[in-house]
């Protein structure tokens, strides 16, 4: 016999089955849900994904009133919908796209939810079980595009004063010094904060739809045009102060202070049409189909089903993984060239599990390097690859760097990725090479390696670092511009690394 409780009209079957739904759906992705609190932990950006589970059960809370009378109604047939989820984690896997697959998990957890709720119960909290949504740490790739957005706004804003300026892509120079619009001053920490912001403010103030996403793309575009008159103002200040490293200091600070502005801002032009206080007595459904044939305890059935469908694509992914990925041949110390010697050589622990590692100290007069070189199986796909050159490269570390690409001197493919940060100091480059070619990572590398691994190859993917090896923190601002120069000057002054990295490309055959 089924006792509901009345507020929520959950008995406790349902809330059993939904607990061991969740649980089941954690041992299928566990992956996902570790690299999602390792981002909210190391990125600024995304700490308050730590938040999104209080305040989706608040806001839950908050609709007590209108789930009464309300029950669990399960929808088994509806973990179908699954099936062409599954499909689509096996692409995002392939292609070493771990927001997809941390987005396919949430919309499995969303039908999971909709499947043991049914539509009713379900359709009466969607908005609260939506926000659930942010959960996943998405928008990296909106960094390049925010950075053009931020640079627009100096450049034109600049054209309207009497201040000498040359800008240079990223780079802007005016007497009191040079700014670069780095990936931290892109403002994707405000556009993210400020979505989830937007969202949680809609849904607790209003009810009706138009306002709710009137209000959410009012958090989109502001913040955006915010961040570029930030960006600039700092560029001005930087001008009045008559240095551009007294303005850059505390930028992150100005920006948050600033940002904090645009929320009350925000807040205060949506207060005047706040619908908080209307209450719905009963949720208005969309006309769905019977998709209850199913006798019997059908929340169980619900969940076997969405587990089932949920599982297949895991497994074939674990299969493919176990069958492709054979262990990367040791790796040979490289050839440092005329006036450089190798003073150690030794394999380092590779962070994949995937690859065969090496360090090479390289002395060339007074200056070392460290060489770090990581080789894969020609069969692996982009996720190794890339998460070895996030370790090699450091950056995630980093608040505040810029790049310039180096040429490999095999035509006109660029290979080195020279990053320099101040936050901590360091400087190196890094380069990836996949099918023996020197490759910037992106969309066509990842599709690229995705058919070869179900398919197979012959060449290793290769991932390089080269560092000069030095304490940064004792090092002057000068002495690091000189470290910065040498660097790329020895990678510029010894193409033939270049070609022995192409070779090692063959370790995998």
């Amino acid at each position: 016999m089924n006792t509901s409780a009345p507020a929520a009209g959950l008995s406790l079957r349902t809330i059993v089955c939904l607990g061991g739904g969740l649980g089941l759906l954690g041992l299928l992705f566990p992956a996902e849900i570790a690299t999602a609190i390792q981002t909210w932990s190391v990125s600024t950006a995304y700490n308050h994904c730590f938040l999104v589970l209080p305040i989706v059960a608040y806001l839950i809370w908050d609709r007590k009133a209108e789930l009464q009378g309300l029950r669990a109604e399960p929808m088994p047939l509806i973990g179908l919908l699954g099936i062409p989820l599954a499909f689509v984690w096996l692409i995002a896997e392939r292609l070493g796209i771990m927001e997809g697959r941390q987005l396919v998990a949430v919309t499995f957890l969303e039908i999971l939810l909709f499947a043991v709720l049914g539509r009713r119960l379900w359709w009466a909290v969607s908005g609260p079980l939506l926000y659930l949504y942010f959960l996943v740490p998405f928008g990296e790739f909106l960094v390049p595009k925010l950075q053009d957005v931020t640079a627009v706004f100096i450049r034109n804003g600049m054209a309207l004063t009497d201040i000498p300026t040359f800008i240079d892509g990223y780079t802007i120079e005016i007497p009191a010094g040079t700014f670069y619009v780095a990936e931290a001053c892109a403002g994707l920490r405000f556009l993210i904060a400020s979505i989830a912001f937007g969202v949680l403010y809609a849904l607790m103030m209003y009810r009706s739809p138009v306002r709710r996403t009137v209000f959410i793309v009012a958090s989109i575009i502001i913040p955006v045009i915010a961040n570029g008159f930030r960006a600039l103002g700092i560029v001005l200040l930087g001008h009045y102060l008559g240095s551009a490293q007294a303005a850059a200091a505390d930028h992150v600070i100005y920006g948050w202070v600033f940002f904090s502005a645009v929320i009350l801002v925000l807040i205060a032009i949506g207060l005047p049409f706040r619908e908080d206080e209307i209450k719905l007595s009963s949720a208005t459904l969309p006309a769905w189909p019977d998709l209850n044939p199913i006798g019997g305890n059908r929340g169980v059935v619900a969940i076997g089903i969405l587990v089932v469908v949920a599982a297949i694509s895991p497994i074939l992914a674990f299969g493919l993984n176990a069958s492709n990925t054979a262990p990367a041949a040791a790796i040979e110390p490289l050839d440092p060239g005329v006036g450089c010697v190798t003073v150690a050589a030794k394999p380092s622990n590779s962070h994949t599990g995937l690859a065969s590692t090496l360090v090479q100290r390289i002395a060339c007069g007074p200056v070392e390097y460290d060489l770090r070189i990581a080789t894969f199986s020609p069969r692996s796909t982009a996720a190794p690859v890339m998460a070895e050159r996030r370790r090699l490269s450091r950056v995630i570390e980093a608040e505040d760097t810029t790049e310039t690409w180096l040429p490999s001197s095999m035509g006109d493919l660029p290979a080195w990725r020279m990053v320099r940060s101040n936050h901590p100091a360091f400087s190196l480059a890094v380069a990836v090479w996949v099918d023996g070619l020197p490759v910037r990572p992106g969309m066509a590398m990842r599709a690229r390696m995705a058919v070869t691994s179900l398919l197979g190859g012959q060449l290793a993917p290769v991932v390089v670092s080269v560092a000069p090896a030095q304490d940064w923190a004792t090092l002057s601002p000068e002495e690091q511009r000189r470290s910065d120069h040498a660097l790329s000057e020895f990678l510029l002054s010894h193409p033939d690394i270049n070609q022995q990295i192409a070779r090692l490309a063959g370790h995998g055959r």
